[in-house]
Formats: C-alpha cells, sequence, structure tokens
C-alpha cells in the first residue's frame, strides 16, 4: 500500500509516471481522501495492518485478517466493515454467508491526503493522524527488522537500512526529485507475485522530504 501526504505526491511514491488513465485508488492514480470520518476510521492501527495484508496478500477472511493483526475475528470483522463503509475495502460477492469467512479484497491500494491551507481544519487535522498513525506502524516494523535482523543473510543486512542526506533545491526541483524516485520505485513494486524474480522478499520503502524549520533561502 503507497501514501502521500501531499498534493505534489501526484507523481510521488506509489505514482508511476504514466499517460493513460487508471482506476482510483490503483498505483497509478492514488485515491484523494477528503473525508475527515474516512481518515480517522483509517488511521486506527488494526484498520492499516487490515488494509496493507489486503493490498498485499488479499484476498482474505475477518479469520485470516486475524491472524496478522493478533485480534479475534469478531474484532476485524468489525474493522473490515467500517473500512467497508468508506469504500477502501469490498466484500467478494461469491463468498460464504458467514462475515467471519467471506473474503474480503482491498478497493484502495494507493492514497494522497492533501495538507492545503485552504483545506478545512476538520480534513487537516485528521489528515495529520493518519500521517502519525503510518509513522508508527513504519516505527513498529523498523523494531521489528531491527530485533530480527541477525535472522538475515548477510547481502541482505548489507542491502537493507537508511540513507540519510540533505539537500539544497528549489520547492520546483524537490517535486522533480520526489518524481524522478517515485518512477524507480514504480519498477520494483510488482504487486503481483508472478512478476518477482526468484529471491524477492518484502521491502518496506520511505522516504520523506521535509524542509528545515528555521533555514532561509540563501539570498
Amino acid at each position: 500500500m503507497s501514501f502521500t501526504d501531499s498534493e505534489a505526491g501526484a507523481a510521488h511514491p506509489g505514482t508511476p509516471l504514466q499517460a493513460r488513465a487508471a482506476e482510483p485508488g490503483s498505483p497509478e492514480n492514488p485515491a484523494e481522501i477528503t473525508d475527515p470520518r474516512a481518515l480517522r476510521a483509517l488511521a486506527h492501527p488494526a484498520r492499516l495492518a487490515i488494509l496493507q495484508h489486503l493490498a498485499l496478500d488479499g484476498p482474505a477472511t475477518a479469520t485470516e485478517c486475524a491472524e496478522v493483526t493478533g485480534l479475534s475475528p469478531s474484532a476485524c470483522s468489525y474493522h473490515l466493515r467500517t473500512l467497508g463503509r468508506y469504500g477502501f475495502v469490498g466484500e467478494e460477492p461469491t463468498g460464504a454467508a458467514d462475515r467471519r469467512h467471506r473474503p474480503w479484497r482491498a478497493r484502495v491500494v494507493a492514497i494522497t491526503v492533501g495538507d492545503d491551507a485552504d483545506r478545512p481544519l476538520a480534513v487537516r487535522a485528521a489528515g495529520r493522524l493518519l500521517v502519525q498513525s503510518l509513522h508508527d506502524r513504519i516505527d513498529q516494523m523498523r523494531a521489528e527488522y531491527l530485533d530480527h535482523k541477525a535472522e538475515f543473510p548477510p547481502e541482505w543486512q548489507t542491502a537493507a537500512g537508511d540513507q540519510l542526506d540533505v539537500l539544497h533545491v528549489t520547492a520546483a526541483e524537490l517535486v522533480e526529485v520526489r518524481a524522478q524516485i517515485a518512477a524507480i520505485l514504480d519498477r520494483y513494486r510488482r504487486l503481483r507475485p508472478q512478476d518477482r524474480p526468484t529471491g524477492a522478499r518484502r521491502v518496506h520503502a520511505g522516504v520523506e522530504f521535509l524542509p528545515w524549520v528555521g533555514s532561509d533561502p540563501a539570498p
């Protein structure tokens, strides 16, 4: 599942540079979420985990989602219905009558959330809540990797890691940098298992560009 928290992200992580139209909510055309209720609903940690699981490994039942979240099937059923209410997931029409055993499918695998000053305060506040929840989930994934780092082969320990840097760019150049990185990431997303080469692992890729507070443009 890919996410961007700014309007410049129209060509950004999860968004390949393609001219053809794509289904809203797909990596090629992230769904723009402007309903604060939907944003708050998605910000729940369990729902983020469920939607990510459905986007990457679904469809799945509430019972199967329970194995991922550590919650009960009934709790997952509740979270799935909440996600379904806002269009993030949908039930498989040919599934079982029992909701706990009926498969659910992700309807949205890529979203964008704007934080423009002209947006209603409720939207911006809900968007920040979702961003914080996403960062919390990433922190959890990072901690899990570090706890199990020694179990990975040496080549994977060498390949993984963070890269921090400082750029001095104009706003237009930063948009260009993000678009170039988005194009690179798009080549390796490979959501379909048949597109993945032998030996491929799932890797979290997150890139942040944060203007330095208190740093004025050079004269």
